[in-house]
């Protein structure tokens, strides 16, 4: 090859390379355009029936009907949410396979695991904070303690006799959180799944559980289950004369919430991650959504990828602080 067909072959490939940078956005833009062009897989960490799912399935439904194509809920519970973070975190990164994330997959799961299959920061692209929600301190209606004061002075008389269940990652800190703080010592038992745990309360094969609301409202009002407190610190609207932990338990400082946001596969085009932001923006302010949201007590608070991704790096702050003061070791 002679000096001179170097040099031009040098020159084309130049100009190929600078036209490919060149047209990358016009790719991503393209992508974006025709997005959706197929059923979308929304993957969720917990059991139907859980919160999670629920919170899936309301925003599933109104995200079909404004993007034209089905949102399909894919619940694969189990490890601590880890089978369903790591399926998206592999998926490819073409808007078509997503996580709804949690506390426990997205900022508490380093606290809880020593070998974690996924980076929860690297290896997700953040689509939009979802919202908070307060969770039920729960025993059975055939429980001697009638009050949260009740329980800690037997728990105190008896360390580690007292059984909670905990299938995720908030049950579980908020327990041990409130135990730590109370002084007390309490007996843990995993469950795969938020309803098999409600199950096993009533039936008296555990004393307490810290559930959700979507699980527990219905015992509650049944008169199957007695709340005895909420997590947050403040009342919920769902059972305004429930009082919080920090008020009946005198833990002043007590707040954990179940947080929620849609996650995307790392390198997922930016066009399709704000495509899919604006559209949870809408289906949020939706008045059959907000209806059932508040029935729910979930305070739904969106926002934009870049202010999920500095949400969930105070959550995994705030986590691990929590995991400190309960005493938590990955295991």
């Amino acid at each position: 090859m002679t000096q001179q067909h170097s040099t031009r072959r040098r020159i084309l490939v130049g100009g190929l390379s600078a036209m490919t940078t060149l047209l990358l956005p016009a790719v991503a833009r393209a992508q974006a355009t025709g997005y959706p062009n197929k059923p979308i897989r929304l993957i969720v960490p917990f059991a139907a029936g859980s919160a999670t799912d629920t919170i899936g399935r309301i925003f599933g439904q109104k995200i079909t009907e404004y993007l034209g194509q089905p949102v399909i809920i894919d619940n694969r519970p189990g490890a601590n949410g880890t089978i369903a973070a790591l399926a998206v975190a592999k998926a490819p990164a073409d808007g078509y396979t997503l996580l709804l994330g949690t506390n426990t997959t997205n900022s508490a799961i380093r606290s809880m695991m020593k070998n974690v299959p996924f980076d929860p920061e690297k290896d997700f692209a953040p689509i939009s904070f979802l919202g908070v929600l307060p969770q039920i301190v729960c025993v059975s209606a055939s429980s001697p303690h009638r009050t949260l004061a009740e329980l800690f002075a037997y728990a105190k008389a008896n360390p580690e006799k007292l059984s909670y269940a905990w299938p995720n990652t908030v049950s579980k800190f908020a327990t041990e959180m409130m135990a730590a703080m109370a002084g007390i010592k309490l007996f843990g038992v995993p469950y795969k799944s938020s309803p098999q745990a409600l199950t096993d309360l009533l039936s008296g094969q555990v004393e307490m559980y810290i559930s959700d609301p979507v699980v527990a409202t219905p015992h509650i009002r049944s008169g199957k289950v007695r709340a005895l407190a909420m997590t947050s610190s403040f009342r919920s609207a769902l059972h305004p004369t429930v009082p919080t932990v920090a008020e009946a338990g005198n833990l002043p400082g007590y707040d954990i919430l179940g947080i929620f946001a849609t996650f995307a596969p790392t390198g997922t085009p930016r066009d399709i991650i704000l495509k899919l932001n604006e559209t949870i923006r809408r289906a949020s302010a939706d008045p059959d959504v907000k209806s059932k949201f508040e029935a729910m007590s979930l305070e739904t608070q969106i926002g934009s990828p870049e202010q999920t991704a500095d949400r969930f790096k105070v959550e995994t702050e705030r986590w691990t602080k929590y995991a400190g003061v309960a005493g938590i070791v990955p295991e």
